[in-house]
């Protein structure tokens, strides 16, 4: 629990002070000169030793602890989350800490951001790398309840801008909810429910089951749930943040909830980690619960397909040819190419009923991005330089990376069929992401701007990072926003 107080606490028993890199000295009469006189003189030690460690933490007394944040006036955004995140590191490497009061020393200063800017993107970073998913654990080991009381001179001002961050988080933390889920427990149907939920959050949700998409004409989504007891459901999510009418945004996820390969089964080693198949859909799921709940002033549409891969009695064969909703025929030569098929459908679906000024879509689409690009850049395909260029430099910004890869009329000549419009792989072999996106292209007009990002390196993590702790990561939610917020609002 994080709070905004104007009185500083220091019979606390555990203390902290964030201090300027510069001129690392405590000089408030906040505290009693007793501690003031020890905590200077540990950092004249930091000084003096030219360390250049940025947290550190000593015993003040026999049963009072100390925390020093060193910061810098150069950090950015996505340094100070990072600083964030391993003080929660820090703090939690103390199992009976239960409580610490923060104090902000007057000459802390940052070159770019203001001082309620600096502390919330610190906090920003503590509270994303205090996530766990312990809701089937019969022991829960989540040490949230560690209290943290901030003293500043405005608390209003710091609540109001914290509480922005904590809108993105709560998207973020719903994107990491729901790629974390079990198969057996968040399949279509169940998915459908979990997003009915924001519908309190004044989203609207509407979702098609397979009655709709027959009628509707989504045989590329629908083939891709042919083999599973699970009904497949396409969902939009509607955020009328603007009172006047335009052109809305849209954002479009792939949700298989697992994906075995179809007839064209996957190794059976790592299958496991196929549950995490709807990371781009839970991306947008998350941010468009985020949207709404910072009352976003944008009009914009989320649209995912929920479908599960299976290998039953009816499932799709490899050479089948399937009518998508476009119009379009597609020749599916590989059935664990599925994210693409349902990627077709729900990309023509949006750019026909919604019009939109821009269309970005999310999948776990190619294991071919995790080798050319591994854990660190996001795949982006692309046929607009202005969308491409404003999510890249809010990528390095916030350290959600994207990469943008080429698309070009070579490479959409290897998805030609010989008995259809388009194949679902390159059988010529290699450039695997690439033609992956050429195949989402065949589905967008010409004059609408169009990004795909391919987060299969991204979505998931074996191994914890700065402001995650390992697994889901919720990659694409905070990028996004700030690409809204930046540019669109």
């Amino acid at each position: 629990m994080i709070n905004f107080t104007k009185k500083f606490d220091d019979k606390c028993e555990n203390l902290g002070f964030f201090v300027p890199a510069d001129k690392p000295i405590i000089k408030t009469s906040k505290l009693n000169e007793g501690d003031k006189d020890r905590v200077n003189q540990f950092l004249k030690k930091i000084e003096k030793s030219k360390d250049k460690k940025k947290l550190h933490s000593f015993d003040i007394s026999n049963n009072k602890k100390c925390f020093i944040i060193i910061l810098s006036e150069k950090l950015i955004n996505f340094e100070l989350n990072d600083l964030g995140g391993l003080f929660r590191n820090l703090i939690s490497s103390h199992k009976d800490l239960k409580s610490i009061h923060l104090l902000v020393s007057e000459n802390v200063k940052n070159k770019k951001l203001s001082d309620e800017e600096l502390i919330s993107e610190f906090l920003y970073g503590y509270i994303l790398k205090s996530y766990s998913f312990e809701k089937y654990k019969s022991k829960k080991k989540s040490d949230s309840s560690i209290k943290i009381d901030i003293c500043v001179n405005n608390p209003e001002k710091f609540n109001k801008q914290f509480q922005t961050f904590s809108s993105v988080k709560e998207g973020v933390f719903l994107a990491r909810d729901l790629v974390s889920e079990p198969p057996n427990e968040l399949n279509p149907k169940n998915y459908t429910e979990e997003i009915k939920k924001l519908n309190k959050l004044g989203l609207k949700i509407e979702v098609f089951g397979e009655k709709d998409l027959k009628k509707m004409g989504m045989n590329s989504l629908l083939g891709v749930g042919k083999g599973s007891a699970n009904e497949t459901f396409l969902v939009t999510i509607k955020w009328n943040g603007k009172k006047e009418k335009g052109k809305p945004i849209c954002f479009v996820g792939k949700g298989v909830c697992f994906d075995t390969g179809g007839i064209s089964l996957k190794p059976a080693r790592f299958m496991e980690e196929m549950k995490y198949d709807m990371g781009g859909s839970a991306v947008v799921v998350g941010l468009m619960k985020t949207l709404a709940l910072r009352k976003a002033k944008v009009n914009a549409v989320g649209v995912v397909g929920l479908v599960e891969n299976m290998p039953g009695s009816n499932a799709q064969r490899p050479g089948d040819i399937v009518k998508s909703y476009s119009g379009k025929t597609i020749e599916v030569l590989n059935t664990d190419a599925e994210g693409r098929l349902v990627l077709a459908d729900a990309l023509a679906y949006a750019e026909k009923q919604f019009e939109p000024r821009f269309i970005i879509d999310l999948a776990t689409l190619t294991g071919a991005i995790i080798i050319a690009l591994g854990e660190e850049y996001a795949g982006l395909f692309s046929n607009d330089d202005k969308l491409s260029e404003q999510l890249s430099k809010i990528g390095n910004s916030i350290n959600e990376k994207v990469w943008r890869l080429p698309l070009h009329k070579n490479y959409d000549k290897l998805i030609n069929s010989k008995y259809a419009d388009v194949q679902n792989i390159n059988y010529a072999g290699g450039a695997g992401s690439i033609t992956a996106a050429q195949f989402l292209q065949r589905f967008i007009s010409k004059d609408v701007p169009w990004v795909h990002l391919d987060i299969a390196g991204m979505a998931f993590s074996k191994k914890a990072a700065n402001i995650n702790s390992g697994g889901a990561t919720g990659f694409g939610v905070r990028l996004l926003n700030d690409l809204v917020k930046k540019h669109y609002e």
